[in-house]
């Protein structure tokens, strides 16, 4: 039988990290080089050829789980055909997931994020999520009391509040996150339509 052909250092780096992100969000900082090796398909001696160490091979799993490129792949996914509620509910299932999986690796490592007031200097620019969410609302822009952008805006705070498991006891669901920016949480009056 053949071998495979080798991977290219950059697709060895990325498939060893793909390995790593879900050990870490187990083991945390624990995780073995030999688990490691094993999730990744390779020898534990392949590791250190792809990183110096395994401090290195954390922080460069860290960074990826803070890469927003999937994010923007998983939005420009949604059907651009369906019902604004339903397109909402499909981007906020994949921020929920989102929120979970880097709470749960801030957690588990203990990592702290900047101060609110500070953009990491080398961090991810995730202007391109933000601009994929305002693309789910323009076709709808008529319906809207404010502009896409806007809109994108109070989703992804909905979001971001209604699932961090420091901010809410029970997350809310995305029909819920949805149904509050979509409709509120007011039966209308006969004055909001005099207005």
């Amino acid at each position: 039988m053949a071998r495979a052909a080798p991977l290219a250092p950059a697709a060895r780096r990325a498939s060893i990290i793909a390995a790593t992100l879900p050990l870490l969000r187990i083991y945390g900082r624990a995780v073995t080089t030999s688990q490691i090796a094993l999730a990744a398909g390779v020898a534990e001696g392949t590791l250190f050829r792809a990183f110096v160490d395994k401090d290195e091979l954390i922080a460069a799993a860290v960074t990826s789980a803070f890469d927003p490129t999937p994010d923007e792949a998983s939005l420009a996914a949604i059907d651009r055909a369906l019902p604004l509620r339903d397109k909402l509910i499909a981007a906020i299932e994949m921020l929920q997931r989102r929120v979970s999986q880097i709470w749960q690796l801030i957690s588990i490592l203990g990592l702290s994020p900047p101060p609110p007031d500070r953009k990491p200097a080398a961090g991810p620019d995730d202007s391109r999520v933000r601009a994929q969410l305002a693309g789910l609302f323009e076709p709808h822009r008529a319906e809207l009391r404010c502009e896409p952008e806007h809109a994108a805006r109070l989703l992804r705070a909905l979001a971001f509040a209604g699932s961090h498991p420091r901010l809410i006891d029970s997350p809310l669901t995305a029909h819920e996150i949805v149904s509050l920016l979509l409709d509120g949480i007011r039966v209308p009056t006969d004055d909001d339509e005099d207005n």
